[in-house]
């Protein structure tokens, strides 16, 4: 069978199969050896065991149960189209799992990595084989590419690799445009790229057109009105096509804080730590740092950047190189740029969407796949001065070893300003830093002997190439993959009393209410799948955002409310709390019992102990849905202290100006009465919140009092929620949902249609009559989604009408050949 195979097809076809399985088999060494350590299970640090895994999980189940609309087990709640079409709904790899169970999910995460490696390295010969007339320096390029520094430093973020796969063909699909003349295959890559992610799509497009214009400018190609047409046509047809996914997802995430904040003054021309440019470098020339271990520029407040570009065994030799060789090429000017936009803050943020909240350099990978391309043709060329490259390389490396390892620091006392001690190196790390020297020039050496023996031999010389990248990507991986699987504090946690311990819970409403989870690994909750105050999930929906900014609490990456705010706790509906007993912490400062024996928050009591965590009730949990007799509006809750805001959240109903007024005859509100609070001087406006109380004995009475014109019955639906509540001795009224507002929800109170109302700065309410019992119900339809459903079937038909109208043409170009 083999040999008909290999007669069938010949050897130059054989190529992509070839780098596809080479890089499934080196990515299954590096990364078996800690499945099997896991138990099955791939685990790492940090994001990765608490976001990525419980992320597959539970939306692998959400849509399994058919469920595509709102979450009530993610945060306070929030859409599943938004929130997780940056992580895992565009994936292929996603999909995959599908079929499978849930208990399995957790075991499919190191195959998919395996096979993302294999994938990416694919993709990258894919582009790269347009550029050599030898295909195995192709198969090198895809090895370099898909072991590089970027790649495995973002193992961490399991969901980076899928736009590192989808770019390289995304450029071949260009370049088959341009240089082939084939037409519709562009639409379909910018269509597939910016659906597996949006987020990066972005960095995309403008590498896209960063490279047109190079290829343009520089004459490689002749630019034609015509093709440019076309090709312009292509991407408005691909990318309008993403609008069942690319609408919903942004109208879900505008107003999120992370995505608002723009380049302003020097800091958007100049780094404001130094430290960035020497670390941008250094990555070049250095194995991959750890995310959340910097160990080159501790300075720099470069975590989780993903400022990684080294090629594995060549390092920069070949670009170098390359560099020497081809002094006038689209290339080396297109690296030019690219180190440009590297080092010009407001540049790399229009990468990201001119976002400068935080710096990230997670469009690298772009660069490295130029580097990879440069690279091998080098390799390629018979001009090439290796040994004037090497120099350069060696000589740039040990400078900066020796100049960061070797440059003493000296420490100074606060107060006296005197020299406390003085160390060698500004490394974070010592044993560390000079680990990754000592790879980096074993890398370097490696090389050196490959390119002295057999570089006159071509077929001998990439058979080598091959053997030292993957030698040389196992050596230094394992390093970096170890370090982090080693050094994680919740791998053992999560093996043990999370991961698939939901049944070890038997607490009888625990689906039903909301829990904390104190000082625990994150995301506890989002595995067993149950509804928590705590969430590490940045694309939430924004109104979580907006309360907990009108509350002065910081909600960035995540939801991890202090224990001074424990009015939020009854005000969430959040029944119990669970303290992790596992790692041995009982007594400690990290336990949520005191030296006294007491609870750290008032109103808990222990429950009973299980899967090792310590379970506590909260006797002063109020049920979902709600009455307030007293109603203020936000500018008076701008006088409650910040000490206080979340106790004051329980005595009144927070409502903007134009709601106060439109239910005037249930707030009391009156131009004449609000007067003077929307004067030039609020400050003399005499509020109720003057009257509030915060001692144990008022909070105790006020958190009763709610739970008392509670709602007597409350359950989720599959596109929503439902609740009862007994009005029959009450008047008109707001009830309250501690559930995030959406524009997606609509509303009936016996039938009848009702307006869903923002209040309390982020979540919903609806009117009830007076003297009725209530059947409320809640429905939810994602935003967007079905307008965005329609466009993208739009453009599947001018898809189908420019596929024809190209094919009709060339069917007629043909036959007037003949």
């Amino acid at each position: 069978m083999p040999s008909r195979i290999l007669q069938k097809y010949p050897t130059q076809k054989l190529f992509g199969l070839r780098v596809f399985l080479i890089s499934i088999i080196t990515a299954t060494a590096l990364f078996l050896p800690f499945i099997i350590m896991g138990g099955g299970v791939f685990y790492y640090y940090g994001d990765f065991n608490v976001q990525e895994i419980p992320f597959y999980q539970l939306v692998h189940d959400t849509v399994r149960g058919g469920n595509l609309g709102w979450m009530h087990n993610v945060d306070l709640g929030t859409d599943m189209l938004s929130s997780f079409s940056f992580y895992l709904l565009g994936s292929p790899f996603f999909w995959l799992t599908i079929p499978f169970s849930s208990e399995a999910v957790p075991y499919l995460i190191g195959p998919l990595l395996i096979l993302k490696f294999g994938c990416a390295s694919l993709s990258a010969y894919l582009y790269l084989k347009r550029y050599v007339t030898d295909r195995n320096f192709a198969l090198v390029g895809g090895l370099l590419y898909a072991f590089s520094g970027f790649s495995i430093y973002n193992v961490f973020f399991f969901h980076f690799h899928e736009p590192m796969i989808m770019f390289p063909l995304l450029l071949a699909a260009l370049d088959a445009f341009i240089y082939d003349g084939k037409r519709t295959v562009f639409a379909l890559a910018v269509f597939s790229a910016c659906v597996v992610n949006y987020y990066f799509f972005v960095g995309q497009v403008l590498f896209v057109i960063i490279y047109f214009l190079m290829i343009t400018l520089t004459k490689t190609y002749k630019f034609k009105v015509k093709n440019f047409l076309l090709l312009a046509l292509e991407v408005i047809i691909g990318f309008v096509a993403t609008a069942f996914i690319l609408l919903p997802s942004v109208l879900g995430l505008m107003g999120n804080p992370r995505l608002s904040e723009l380049p302003n003054g020097w800091d958007s021309l100049v780094y404001s730590q130094p430290q960035k440019y020497w670390l941008i470098i250094l990555s070049l020339f250095f194995p991959a740092d750890m995310p959340a271990f910097p160990v080159f520029t501790p300075g720099s407040n470069c975590k989780w950047a993903s400022v990684a570009a080294w090629l594995p065994l060549v390092g920069m030799t070949g670009v170098i190189a390359y560099f020497q060789v081809c002094r006038k090429s689209w290339l080396k000017k297109l690296l030019a740029v690219l180190a440009v936009f590297a080092c010009v803050p407001v540049l790399n943020s229009m990468f990201q969407m001119m976002n400068s909240s935080i710096y990230y350099a997670r469009w690298f990978y772009m660069g490295v796949l130029m580097l990879v391309l440069a690279t091998i043709k080098a390799f390629e060329s018979r001009k090439t001065d290796w040994n004037r490259a090497i120099r350069w390389s060696a000589g740039i490396t040990v400078g900066a070893t020796l100049l960061i390892g070797l440059m003493p620091v000296s420490y100074t006392d606060e107060e006296s300003g005197d020299i406390q001690n003085t160390v060698v190196g500004t490394q974070a790390t010592f044993e560390r830093y000079w680990l990754y020297v000592l790879m980096a020039l074993l890398s370097l050496l490696a090389f050196v002997l490959i390119i002295k023996k057999f570089r006159r031999n071509k077929k001998r010389f990439t058979v080598m190439l091959t053997v030292g990248i993957l030698s040389v990507s196992l050596f230094t991986s394992y390093f970096i993959i170890a370090t982090g699987y080693f050094s994680s504090s919740s791998t053992k946690t999560i093996k043990e009393d999370i991961i698939n311990r939901r049944d070890g819970i038997t607490i009888a409403d625990i689906d039903n209410v909301r829990s904390d989870f104190y000082e625990c690994v994150d995301n506890t909750a989002m595995f067993w799948q149950i509804q928590s105050i705590n969430c590490f999930q940045s694309s939430v929906s924004t109104s979580i955002m907006q309360f907990y900014d009108a509350l002065g609490i910081t909600r960035d990456v995540a939801s991890r409310p202090d224990l001074d705010v424990y009015g939020l706790r009854p005000f969430l509906s959040c029944k119990y709390l669970f303290d992790y007993r596992g790692d041995g912490k009982s007594g400690s400062t990290n336990s949520f019992i005191d030296e006294d024996g007491n609870t750290k928050m008032p109103g808990w009591k222990y429950l009973r102990t299980q899967n090792r965590f310590d379970i506590y009730r909260n006797e002063r949990y109020i049920p979902m849905g709600y009455t307030f007799d007293k109603f203020i509006a936000e500018e008076e809750f701008d006088f409650v202290p910040s000490a206080h805001k979340s106790e004051a959240l329980l005595y009144a109903m927070i409502l903007p100006r134009d709601l106060m007024k439109k239910y005037s005859s249930i707030t009391g509100y009156s131009d004449k009465k609000y007067k003077l609070l929307y004067g030039k001087h609020p400050e003399y406006y005499d509020s109720i919140t003057e009257t509030f109380s915060y001692d144990n004995s008022d909070y105790k009475k006020v958190c009763a009092q709610r739970a008392y014109n509670s709602c007597s019955s409350f359950e989720y639906t599959d596109n929503g929620f439902r609740a009862e509540y007994d009005n029959t001795k009450g008047d008109d009224n707001l009830l309250f949902f501690s559930v995030p507002y959406s524009e997606g929800f609509a509303a009936t109170v016996n039938g009848k249609a009702t307006d869903v109302e923002k209040v309390d700065y982020g979540f919903i309410a609806v009117k009830i009559p007076k003297g009725e019992k209530c059947d409320i119900v809640f429905t939810y339809e994602t935003p967007g989604f079905s307008t965005g459903v329609k466009i993208s079937l739009c453009a599947l038909g001018a898809f189908l009408v420019y596929g024809a109208v190209i094919l009709t043409v060339k069917k007629i170009k043909r036959k007037n050949k003949n």
